[in-house]
Parts: C-alpha cells; sequence; structure tokens
C-alpha cells in the first residue's frame, strides 16, 4: 500500500471517528428534572464515510491482490528456474561421481599395472644380471679356450681330433654369448618400454586428479548457489505469506465496515439457527407426574473461545416467581437439519438472569454445522440495528440508543423503525444484530437490549433424573428476587 492511499485512509478514519462521537445535545431536560444523558449516533455522515472507507480499502485491496499475484508469478518463475538448476546440480553431480570413479578405476588398474611392469622389469634385471654372468664366464671360457688353442696350435703332440673337439666347443661357446647377447638387447628394450608405459600411466594419473578435483570444485559451486536460490525462494515466499495476511486483514476489516441489508442478515438467521427442545418434569398434584416441554428458536454465539445457544427464559418450562416450582428431571437436544445433540447443561447470565446459553463443544458445533455468530466487539459502530424475532418470522431495521442510566443496555427507538417485514412486534427474546452480521446481544424486555460482553453465571442447572437435588425451587425464586431489584424500565 503506498503513502497516498495510507493518509487517504487515515484521513476517513479521522472522519469516521468525528462523526461517531458526536453527541446530540439538542434536547434539554425541563427545570426541575433529573437530567438523562442520551447518545445518538450520526447516520448519513457515517454511512458515507464508511462507504468511501469501503471503497478506498477495496482499491487497496486490489493493489494488495495486484502485488500478490506478482509475487505468485515470481515465485513461480523462481521454483521453476531452481528446481531446473537443482535437477542439473544433481545431473552433473550424478556425471561427477560416474566419472570420478572411472578415474579412480582407471589409476588403480595403472597402478596394478605399473607394479605388474616394475615386477616384470625386476624379473628381466634379474635374468640380464644373471645372462651378464653367463656372458662373462663364456668369454673367459673363450678365451681359455683360445688360449688353449693357442697353446695346441704350438703343441704338435696335439691330435686332430682335439683340436675339432676344441673348435665345436669354441663355436658353441660363441653362439651361446651371442644368444646371450641378443637376450639382453631384447630385455633392455623391454626394460625401456616398461618405464615408458609408467612414465604415460603417472602423467594420465595426474590428469584424471586434476579433472576431479575441477569437477569437486564445480559441484561444490553448483550447490552454494542451489543454497542461494533456495533461500531467495524462501525469502519470496515469506513476502507472499506476509502479503497474503495484509490481505487477509484488509478483507476482514473492509467485512467489518460493510454494512449488511436487513434481509441479508433474516437469510443467514433462518439458514443458520437452531432449536432446542427442553422437556422439563415435576411431581403432580393430582397425577403421577406433570411434564412441560418447550421448542425455542435460537442461534449459536461464540466469545471466541466458546460457544453457547442463547434464549430467553420465557420461552423455557422454567418462570422466575416465588416458591419456584421443584423440578425433578431436565432433558433436552438441539437439533439442526437432521442432526440431534443432547443439552448437558443450561446457565443464568450474571448481568441479567432472564437471559439463559446452552454451551456446546466445538465438536458439537461442528457436527450441527450453520454459522457461528460472533459477539459485536464494537457495537456502536453503526447507528441502526436489525431485530429478527425468535418465535415468529418478523425482522426490521431499528434504531437502538444508549441510556446511561442502564449500562450494559441499549433502548430501542420504537418511533425510529424502518423497513419492517412481516407483523412487527418486538418483545423479549428477540435477537438484535449489528449491520455486520455480529450479535449484538437479546431482548430483555420490549424495550431494552442486553449486550452480549461475556457469558459469566448467576446458575447453572445440570441436565438428568436428578434435578431435585440440585434445588431448582430455591434457585428460581433468588433469580425472581434478582429481576425484582432491577429498575423498573428493565423489568
Amino acid at each position: 500500500m503506498n503513502r497516498s492511499i495510507l493518509i487517504l485512509i487515515c484521513d476517513f478514519l479521522l472522519v469516521s471517528l468525528l462523526a461517531f462521537s458526536t453527541v446530540d445535545i439538542n434536547k434539554i431536560a425541563e427545570e426541575g428534572t433529573v437530567p438523562q444523558a442520551q447518545t445518538t449516533l450520526a447516520t448519513n455522515n457515517a454511512a458515507a464515510s464508511g462507504k468511501d472507507l469501503a471503497a478506498v480499502m477495496r482499491l487497496a485491496l486490489d493493489e494488495e491482490k495486484q502485488q500478490r499475484d506478482l509475487l505468485m508469478n515470481d515465485l513461480a518463475a523462481t521454483r521453476q528456474t531452481a528446481g531446473e538448476r537443482e535437477k542439473q546440480a544433481k545431473n552433473l553431480q550424478q556425471a561427477l561421481e560416474s566419472q570420478a570413479q572411472k578415474f579412480e578405476q582407471q589409476a588403480k588398474n595403472f597402478q596394478q599395472t605399473i607394479e605388474s611392469r616394475q615386477q616384470e622389469s625386476a624379473q628381466l634385471q634379474q635374468q640380464q644380471t644373471a645372462l651378464q654372468k653367463q656372458f662373462a664366464a663364456a668369454q673367459t671360457n673363450l678365451q681359455t679356450l683360445s688360449q688353449q688353442l693357442k697353446n695346441s696350435s704350438t703343441d704338435a703332440l696335439i691330435s686332430k681330433e682335439k683340436l675339432a673337439q676344441m673348435e665345436a666347443e669354441l663355436r658353441k661357446r660363441a653362439e651361446e654369448a651371442a644368444a646371450v647377447q641378443k637376450q639382453m638387447a631384447l630385455l633392455s628394450q623391454s626394460n625401456q618400454m616398461v618405464l615408458n608405459e609408467r612414465q604415460r600411466l603417472a602423467g594420465e594419473l595426474q590428469v584424471a586428479q586434476v579433472e576431479k578435483r575441477h569437477a569437486a570444485e564445480q559441484a561444490v559451486r553448483m550447490q552454494e548457489q542451489v543454497i542461494i536460490e533456495r533461500a531467495e525462494k524462501a525469502k519470496l515466499a515469506e513476502g507472499v505469506k506476509t502479503l497474503a495476511a495484509r490481505s487477509t486483514e484488509l478483507t476482514q476489516e473492509i467485512r467489518d465496515n460493510r454494512p449488511l441489508t436487513p434481509n441479508t442478515i433474516f437469510e443467514e438467521f433462518l439458514t443458520n439457527r437452531v432449536e432446542a427442545r427442553l422437556s422439563a418434569t415435576r411431581a403432580g398434584l393430582f397425577v403421577g407426574e406433570s411434564t412441560k416441554r418447550k421448542e425455542i428458536q435460537s442461534i449459536l454465539v461464540t466469545d471466541g473461545t466458546n460457544t453457547f445457544a442463547l434464549c430467553h427464559v420465557q420461552d423455557t418450562p422454567f418462570t422466575f416467581w416465588n416458591p419456584g416450582v421443584e423440578w425433578e428431571k431436565l432433558t433436552g437436544t438441539i437439533v439442526r437439519n437432521v442432526d440431534s445433540l443432547p443439552i448437558h447443561s443450561l446457565s443464568f447470565h450474571l448481568q441479567d438472569p432472564r437471559i439463559l446459553f446452552m454451551p456446546v463443544t466445538a465438536a458439537e458445533a461442528h457436527r450441527l454445522g450453520g454459522k457461528i455468530y460472533r459477539a459485536s466487539p464494537i457495537p456502536f459502530k453503526f447507528q441502526d440495528a436489525v431485530l429478527v424475532g425468535a418465535t415468529e418470522d418478523y425482522y426490521g431495521e431499528c434504531r437502538f440508543e444508549i441510556d446511561v442510566a442502564m449500562p450494559g443496555y441499549i433502548k430501542l427507538d420504537h418511533n425510529v423503525v424502518k423497513g419492517i417485514f412481516g407483523k412487527f412486534n418486538p418483545s423479549r427474546g428477540d435477537f438484535v444484530f449489528s449491520k455486520n452480521g455480529d450479535l449484538l446481544g437479546i431482548m430483555a424486555n420490549n424495550t431494552y437490549c442486553m449486550m452480549l460482553r461475556n457469558f459469566d453465571a448467576a446458575a447453572t442447572f445440570q441436565f438428568g433424573p436428578n434435578l431435585r437435588a440440585q434445588g431448582t425451587g430455591r434457585t428460581l425464586a433468588d433469580l425472581y428476587g434478582v429481576v425484582l431489584q432491577m429498575p423498573l424500565k428493565l423489568q
């Protein structure tokens, strides 16, 4: 939300606050009478301000939604890019791991080959040494034979056979020496080939290690980039969540400041109301037992923590009187559509015991379904309210005033009633709704509505067959005394 729209919203809020805080001081009490403070709320300015404020808030909400859509598109693109890069990083990581394994296997093979060549070189070296020894021995023998031949040539007494034998032996020794020389040359060449192969394998191993190190560094860089993109994606998602929360708050604020028509409020009441069926039994004078049954049209309301069904005492089997009736058994159910739940207890409100409430658990409320009304946190936000009959199908838009002498109650102005539908005859037990659909309270009599601010109990009856042990007669008589002590205009 930009600064200009925020300033405009603040201006409208200030105008609305000034309009709502206007005090009607045109009526002044006559001389000699006790002045009564009566506060009325402006309607035209409040309605116009509310409409302008709602329009501005809608505009702000549209802008927030556009920003949220842009952020959602950016988030989707970032998620797609991050997913592709993660996939590329995984593929690269797998390829690098495969290549590193291949390099390691080649290095192992090279190492084994080198070791094998070294062993062969050692064996060839040993063979070369042995051949060199043989060659030296052959040369020594040759020299010895040559010397013997020389000596034999000078010795005339040596026979020709011995000379031929010595020549043959000399040729044999010469051939052996040539073979040994040739084998030594082959061993030297093979040893040189082994050394060259060893150097080549060592070079390839170094290249493989360098490539493996580069691949590992590239994988680390890719992982760091993926971590950065994940952090950016998380930051963007957090921004989207914050924007969604602000959008939800703005939507709720617009809903709280948007007045509903009486038709809408009455239709919601008809759709979401529940029926409480109570049955109380006591000992009769001439017969064994006397049973009194009542069917009550009610709604579910919550204080933010607990949920209750509301009604007026006149719609129940109980009557405030002294002496009170001693009831022996009390049963009841709450019905909506085809679902039926047992009632466990019934309490009399501490502020006005004529207002009764029956607790309903969260699971039971979920099973019944329908709307759970909220007690209005700002009961004087709107000048007018909508009154809906609890027992008869009538409703109308009425004006309620603040009577400072009766805190906790608002007074119905019978002279300002508009939008009447059905046979309109406001009476005790009727429900009063704020223009935004929240529950203001319930009519204590045909003029005053008790506003619901809490659900503190003055007394409670537990349902069951042992109601006599709870002293219902004494409790009803005590509550009757409390009602008699109230101001006459509330009785």
